[in-house]
Protein backbone atom coordinates (compact mmCIF):
# COMPACT_ATOMS: atom_id res chain seq x y z
CA UNK A 1 0.00 0.00 0.00
CA UNK A 2 1.22 3.15 -1.18
CA UNK A 3 2.00 5.44 2.30
CA UNK A 4 1.09 8.87 0.33
CA UNK A 5 -2.83 6.99 -0.14
CA UNK A 6 -5.47 8.00 2.04
CA UNK A 7 -7.75 6.34 4.99
CA UNK A 8 -10.96 6.25 4.68
CA UNK A 9 -14.04 5.90 7.49
CA UNK A 10 -17.35 5.64 6.58
CA UNK A 11 -20.42 4.04 8.66
CA UNK A 12 -24.23 3.05 8.62
CA UNK A 13 -26.47 2.83 11.31
CA UNK A 14 -28.04 -1.30 11.75
CA UNK A 15 -31.53 0.14 12.37
CA UNK A 16 -33.23 -1.22 9.46
CA UNK A 17 -31.09 -2.50 5.97
CA UNK A 18 -29.28 -0.55 3.14
CA UNK A 19 -31.68 1.37 0.73
CA UNK A 20 -30.55 2.93 -2.42
CA UNK A 21 -29.79 6.03 -0.93
CA UNK A 22 -27.48 4.86 0.80
CA UNK A 23 -25.78 3.46 -2.33
CA UNK A 24 -25.91 6.38 -4.12
CA UNK A 25 -24.72 8.71 -1.23
CA UNK A 26 -21.39 7.17 -0.11
CA UNK A 27 -21.56 3.30 -0.72
CA UNK A 28 -20.84 3.92 -4.72
CA UNK A 29 -17.75 5.53 -3.14
CA UNK A 30 -16.74 3.23 -1.27
CA UNK A 31 -16.54 0.26 -3.48
CA UNK A 32 -14.69 2.20 -6.29
CA UNK A 33 -12.12 3.39 -4.10
CA UNK A 34 -11.34 0.44 -1.26
CA UNK A 35 -8.35 -0.53 -4.06
CA UNK A 36 -6.44 2.41 -4.02
CA UNK A 37 -6.92 3.58 -0.24
CA UNK A 38 -6.67 1.99 2.74
CA UNK A 39 -10.81 1.68 3.68
CA UNK A 40 -12.26 1.41 7.10
CA UNK A 41 -15.79 0.79 7.02
CA UNK A 42 -18.01 1.02 10.46
CA UNK A 43 -21.41 -0.74 11.17
CA UNK A 44 -22.13 2.34 13.50
CA UNK A 45 -24.70 0.14 16.09
CA UNK A 46 -23.76 2.83 18.78
CA UNK A 47 -25.73 5.70 17.07
CA UNK A 48 -28.16 2.81 16.17
CA UNK A 49 -29.10 2.94 19.83
CA UNK A 50 -29.24 6.38 20.42
CA UNK A 51 -32.79 6.39 18.42
CA UNK A 52 -33.35 2.70 19.10
CA UNK A 53 -32.69 2.69 22.93
CA UNK A 54 -35.80 0.24 23.88
CA UNK A 55 -35.29 -1.82 20.79
CA UNK A 56 -31.80 -3.54 21.20
CA UNK A 57 -33.01 -6.45 19.35
CA UNK A 58 -34.10 -4.45 16.40
CA UNK A 59 -29.96 -2.91 16.37
CA UNK A 60 -28.53 -6.34 17.02
CA UNK A 61 -30.37 -8.44 14.23
CA UNK A 62 -29.63 -5.77 12.01
CA UNK A 63 -26.04 -5.74 12.30
CA UNK A 64 -25.93 -8.93 10.25
CA UNK A 65 -28.08 -7.90 7.80
CA UNK A 66 -26.12 -4.02 7.03
CA UNK A 67 -22.73 -6.57 6.61
CA UNK A 68 -24.50 -8.57 4.28
CA UNK A 69 -25.52 -5.82 2.38
CA UNK A 70 -21.92 -4.31 2.50
CA UNK A 71 -20.76 -7.82 0.59
CA UNK A 72 -23.37 -7.67 -1.43
CA UNK A 73 -22.29 -4.48 -2.71
CA UNK A 74 -19.08 -5.27 -3.48
CA UNK A 75 -16.87 -4.24 -0.29
CA UNK A 76 -14.17 -6.36 -0.32
CA UNK A 77 -13.55 -7.56 3.07
CA UNK A 78 -9.79 -8.45 2.32
CA UNK A 79 -8.84 -4.92 1.08
CA UNK A 80 -11.55 -3.30 3.05
CA UNK A 81 -11.41 -3.78 7.38
CA UNK A 82 -14.84 -3.29 8.15
CA UNK A 83 -15.60 -3.49 12.06
CA UNK A 84 -18.38 -3.07 14.28
CA UNK A 85 -18.86 0.50 16.18
CA UNK A 86 -19.56 -0.81 20.12
CA UNK A 87 -16.50 -2.91 20.13
CA UNK A 88 -14.38 -0.45 19.36
CA UNK A 89 -14.51 1.32 23.32
CA UNK A 90 -12.02 3.85 22.38
CA UNK A 91 -14.16 5.40 20.05
CA UNK A 92 -16.05 5.97 23.58
CA UNK A 93 -13.20 7.71 25.30
CA UNK A 94 -12.32 10.19 22.36
CA UNK A 95 -15.80 10.81 22.18
CA UNK A 96 -15.59 11.97 25.86
CA UNK A 97 -12.70 14.21 25.43
CA UNK A 98 -14.40 15.77 21.94
CA UNK A 99 -17.50 16.94 23.93
CA UNK A 100 -14.91 19.29 25.80
CA UNK A 101 -14.32 21.17 22.47
CA UNK A 102 -17.92 21.79 21.24
CA UNK A 103 -20.68 23.66 22.49
CA UNK A 104 -24.36 23.12 22.92
CA UNK A 105 -24.97 25.95 20.60
CA UNK A 106 -22.73 24.97 17.87
CA UNK A 107 -24.79 21.28 18.01
CA UNK A 108 -28.34 22.54 17.36
CA UNK A 109 -27.10 24.83 14.56
CA UNK A 110 -25.55 21.60 12.78
CA UNK A 111 -28.13 21.54 9.86
CA UNK A 112 -28.08 17.63 9.73
CA UNK A 113 -28.44 16.98 13.07
CA UNK A 114 -31.41 19.61 13.27
CA UNK A 115 -33.46 17.56 10.20
CA UNK A 116 -33.07 14.42 10.94
CA UNK A 117 -34.63 15.65 14.61
CA UNK A 118 -37.38 16.94 12.80
CA UNK A 119 -37.59 13.87 10.72
CA UNK A 120 -37.95 11.67 13.81
CA UNK A 121 -40.48 14.06 15.40
CA UNK A 122 -38.23 14.38 19.00
CA UNK A 123 -38.87 17.84 19.08
CA UNK A 124 -37.68 18.75 22.81
CA UNK A 125 -37.42 14.95 23.63
CA UNK A 126 -34.59 14.14 21.44
CA UNK A 127 -32.12 11.69 23.62
CA UNK A 128 -28.92 13.39 24.37
CA UNK A 129 -27.18 10.67 22.34
CA UNK A 130 -28.84 11.28 19.53
CA UNK A 131 -28.34 15.05 19.70
CA UNK A 132 -24.42 14.56 20.24
CA UNK A 133 -23.84 12.80 16.80
CA UNK A 134 -21.24 14.80 15.30
CA UNK A 135 -19.26 14.66 18.44
CA UNK A 136 -19.03 10.99 18.23
CA UNK A 137 -18.86 10.88 14.51
CA UNK A 138 -15.89 12.74 14.77
CA UNK A 139 -14.36 10.80 17.05
CA UNK A 140 -15.47 7.64 14.47
CA UNK A 141 -13.31 9.12 11.62
CA UNK A 142 -10.60 10.33 13.80
CA UNK A 143 -9.97 7.18 16.29
CA UNK A 144 -8.47 5.75 12.73
CA UNK A 145 -6.53 9.10 11.73
CA UNK A 146 -9.07 9.12 8.33
CA UNK A 147 -8.47 12.01 6.30
CA UNK A 148 -11.23 10.96 3.82
CA UNK A 149 -14.87 10.07 4.22
CA UNK A 150 -17.13 9.55 1.51
CA UNK A 151 -20.37 10.81 2.16
CA UNK A 152 -23.78 11.91 0.89
CA UNK A 153 -23.71 16.27 0.47
CA UNK A 154 -26.86 16.13 3.36
CA UNK A 155 -23.53 14.56 5.89
CA UNK A 156 -21.07 17.40 4.53
CA UNK A 157 -21.71 19.45 8.05
CA UNK A 158 -20.86 16.79 10.38
CA UNK A 159 -17.32 16.79 8.45
CA UNK A 160 -17.08 20.26 8.74
CA UNK A 161 -17.63 20.08 12.39
CA UNK A 162 -15.19 17.19 12.25
CA UNK A 163 -12.84 19.18 10.64
CA UNK A 164 -13.55 22.34 13.52
CA UNK A 165 -12.80 20.03 16.65
CA UNK A 166 -9.51 18.19 15.08
CA UNK A 167 -8.49 22.40 14.68
CA UNK A 168 -9.02 22.79 18.15
CA UNK A 169 -7.54 19.54 19.51
CA UNK A 170 -5.05 20.02 17.11
CA UNK A 171 -4.36 23.78 18.45
CA UNK A 172 -5.08 23.14 22.68
CA UNK A 173 -3.01 19.78 22.73
CA UNK A 174 -0.90 18.66 20.00
CA UNK A 175 -1.16 18.13 16.18
CA UNK A 176 -2.48 14.47 16.44
CA UNK A 177 -4.85 14.59 13.78
CA UNK A 178 -5.87 15.59 10.03
CA UNK A 179 -8.29 17.30 8.68
CA UNK A 180 -10.61 15.11 6.78
CA UNK A 181 -11.41 15.63 3.58
CA UNK A 182 -15.92 14.89 2.42
CA UNK A 183 -16.31 12.67 -1.09
CA UNK A 184 -19.49 13.69 -2.53
CA UNK A 185 -20.06 11.70 -5.72
CA UNK A 186 -21.17 13.89 -8.53
CA UNK A 187 -24.68 14.49 -8.30
CA UNK A 188 -25.02 15.36 -4.69
CA UNK A 189 -26.01 11.97 -3.94
CA UNK A 190 -29.14 13.28 -1.87
CA UNK A 191 -31.65 10.67 -3.18
CA UNK A 192 -35.38 11.60 -2.60
CA UNK A 193 -37.63 8.94 -1.55
CA UNK A 194 -40.26 7.39 -3.27
CA UNK A 195 -43.24 10.37 -2.30
CA UNK A 196 -40.80 12.97 -3.20
CA UNK A 197 -41.45 15.02 -0.25
CA UNK A 198 -38.11 13.74 1.68
CA UNK A 199 -34.56 12.53 1.36
CA UNK A 200 -35.13 8.43 1.19
CA UNK A 201 -35.42 6.62 4.55
CA UNK A 202 -36.20 3.55 5.83
CA UNK A 203 -38.42 5.10 8.90
CA UNK A 204 -40.23 7.40 7.03
CA UNK A 205 -41.05 4.51 4.35
CA UNK A 206 -40.27 5.83 1.14
CA UNK A 207 -37.19 3.95 0.51
CA UNK A 208 -35.96 1.10 -1.65
CA UNK A 209 -33.97 -1.07 0.04
CA UNK A 210 -30.68 -3.04 -1.59
CA UNK A 211 -31.99 -6.67 -0.43
CA UNK A 212 -35.97 -5.88 -2.04
CA UNK A 213 -36.72 -8.68 -4.12
CA UNK A 214 -38.11 -7.81 -7.80
CA UNK A 215 -41.97 -8.20 -6.90
CA UNK A 216 -41.07 -5.62 -3.97
CA UNK A 217 -39.11 -3.49 -6.27
CA UNK A 218 -41.96 -3.32 -8.68
CA UNK A 219 -44.51 -2.57 -6.10
CA UNK A 220 -42.67 0.52 -5.05
CA UNK A 221 -41.56 1.79 -8.30
CA UNK A 222 -45.32 1.34 -9.51
CA UNK A 223 -46.22 3.87 -6.77
CA UNK A 224 -43.49 6.47 -6.92
CA UNK A 225 -44.29 9.97 -7.10
CA UNK A 226 -44.91 11.61 -10.82
CA UNK A 227 -46.77 14.47 -12.17
CA UNK A 228 -50.42 14.29 -10.50
CA UNK A 229 -51.61 16.54 -13.11
CA UNK A 230 -50.39 13.84 -15.81
CA UNK A 231 -53.71 11.88 -15.80
CA UNK A 232 -54.00 11.07 -19.36
CA UNK A 233 -50.94 9.41 -21.61
CA UNK A 234 -51.57 11.99 -24.48
CA UNK A 235 -51.23 14.83 -22.26
CA UNK A 236 -48.25 16.77 -21.91
CA UNK A 237 -46.52 16.51 -18.16
CA UNK A 238 -43.43 18.05 -16.18
CA UNK A 239 -40.55 16.42 -15.51
CA UNK A 240 -38.91 18.77 -12.98
CA UNK A 241 -40.20 16.79 -9.34
CA UNK A 242 -41.13 13.73 -11.28
CA UNK A 243 -39.15 11.19 -9.05
CA UNK A 244 -39.47 8.48 -11.81
CA UNK A 245 -36.98 10.79 -13.79
CA UNK A 246 -35.21 11.94 -11.29
CA UNK A 247 -34.23 8.09 -10.49
CA UNK A 248 -33.45 7.63 -14.07
CA UNK A 249 -31.31 10.59 -14.33
CA UNK A 250 -29.54 8.69 -11.50
CA UNK A 251 -29.28 5.53 -12.46
CA UNK A 252 -29.90 4.73 -16.33
CA UNK A 253 -26.78 4.20 -17.95
CA UNK A 254 -28.16 5.37 -21.27
CA UNK A 255 -28.34 9.45 -20.68
CA UNK A 256 -29.33 10.39 -24.14
CA UNK A 257 -32.32 7.75 -24.34
CA UNK A 258 -33.49 9.68 -21.10
CA UNK A 259 -33.29 13.04 -22.47
CA UNK A 260 -35.71 11.83 -25.44
CA UNK A 261 -37.88 10.26 -23.03
CA UNK A 262 -38.19 13.15 -21.15
CA UNK A 263 -38.65 15.19 -24.13
CA UNK A 264 -41.70 13.04 -25.37
CA UNK A 265 -43.20 13.22 -21.63
CA UNK A 266 -43.14 17.39 -22.17
CA UNK A 267 -45.16 16.72 -25.09
CA UNK A 268 -47.57 14.35 -24.28
CA UNK A 269 -48.24 10.48 -25.53
CA UNK A 270 -45.81 8.80 -23.04
CA UNK A 271 -47.37 7.55 -19.74
CA UNK A 272 -46.25 7.13 -16.29
CA UNK A 273 -46.63 3.21 -16.27
CA UNK A 274 -44.16 3.03 -19.47
CA UNK A 275 -41.55 5.29 -17.50
CA UNK A 276 -42.03 3.05 -14.09
CA UNK A 277 -40.98 -0.12 -16.35
CA UNK A 278 -38.33 1.35 -17.87
CA UNK A 279 -36.91 2.18 -14.42
CA UNK A 280 -37.69 -1.42 -13.00
CA UNK A 281 -35.73 -2.38 -15.63
CA UNK A 282 -32.78 -0.22 -14.86
CA UNK A 283 -33.09 -0.79 -11.20
CA UNK A 284 -33.12 -4.58 -11.11
CA UNK A 285 -30.44 -4.63 -13.50
CA UNK A 286 -28.50 -3.06 -10.35
CA UNK A 287 -29.95 -4.76 -7.25
CA UNK A 288 -30.15 -8.31 -9.34
CA UNK A 289 -26.23 -9.08 -8.94
CA UNK A 290 -26.62 -7.79 -5.43
CA UNK A 291 -29.30 -9.86 -4.34
CA UNK A 292 -27.36 -13.06 -6.06
CA UNK A 293 -24.20 -11.99 -3.84
CA UNK A 294 -25.86 -10.85 -0.36
CA UNK A 295 -27.94 -14.71 -1.12
CA UNK A 296 -24.32 -16.55 -0.95
CA UNK A 297 -22.91 -15.22 1.92
CA UNK A 298 -26.23 -15.35 3.82
CA UNK A 299 -25.98 -19.08 3.75
CA UNK A 300 -22.95 -18.89 6.53
CA UNK A 301 -24.33 -15.66 8.92
CA UNK A 302 -21.61 -17.41 11.34
CA UNK A 303 -18.05 -16.77 8.53
CA UNK A 304 -20.14 -13.27 7.83
CA UNK A 305 -20.10 -12.36 11.39
CA UNK A 306 -16.68 -13.51 11.93
CA UNK A 307 -15.05 -11.23 8.87
CA UNK A 308 -16.67 -8.13 10.81
CA UNK A 309 -14.62 -9.60 14.31
CA UNK A 310 -11.43 -9.81 12.82
CA UNK A 311 -11.65 -6.69 11.25
CA UNK A 312 -12.89 -5.14 14.47
CA UNK A 313 -10.04 -6.74 16.20
CA UNK A 314 -7.41 -5.15 13.29
CA UNK A 315 -9.49 -1.92 14.43
CA UNK A 316 -8.82 -2.17 17.55
CA UNK A 317 -5.15 -2.01 17.79
CA UNK A 318 -4.98 1.14 15.73
CA UNK A 319 -7.46 3.11 17.97
CA UNK A 320 -5.67 2.04 21.19
CA UNK A 321 -2.28 3.00 19.22
CA UNK A 322 -4.65 6.35 18.48
CA UNK A 323 -5.50 6.51 22.22
CA UNK A 324 -1.67 6.52 23.38
CA UNK A 325 -1.25 9.91 21.23
CA UNK A 326 -3.88 11.42 22.42
CA UNK A 327 -3.60 10.78 26.27
CA UNK A 328 0.00 11.95 25.81
CA UNK A 329 -0.98 14.89 23.92
CA UNK A 330 -3.37 15.84 26.66
CA UNK A 331 -1.14 14.85 29.56
CA UNK A 332 -3.61 12.21 31.17
CA UNK A 333 -0.86 9.53 30.34
CA UNK A 334 0.18 8.93 33.87
CA UNK A 335 1.56 5.77 33.56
Amino acid sequence: MDAMKKIILTGDRPSGPLHLGHYVGSLKNRVAMQHDHQQYVMIADVQALSANAESPEKVRDNVLQVMLDYLAVGIDPTVSTIFLQSMIPEIAELTIYFLNLVTVARLQRNPTVKEEIRQKGFGASVPAGFFMHPVSQAADITIVKADVVPVGEDQMPLIEQCCEIVRSFNRIYAPVFPEPRGVVPPQGARLMGLDGKAKMSKSLGNAISLSDPLDELQKKVMSMYTDPNHVHVASPGQVEGNMVFSYLDIFDPNSAEVEELKAHYRRGGLGDVAIKKRLIGVLDALLSPMRERRAVFAKDPGAVIELLKQGTLRTREIAAQTMIDVRKAMQIDYW
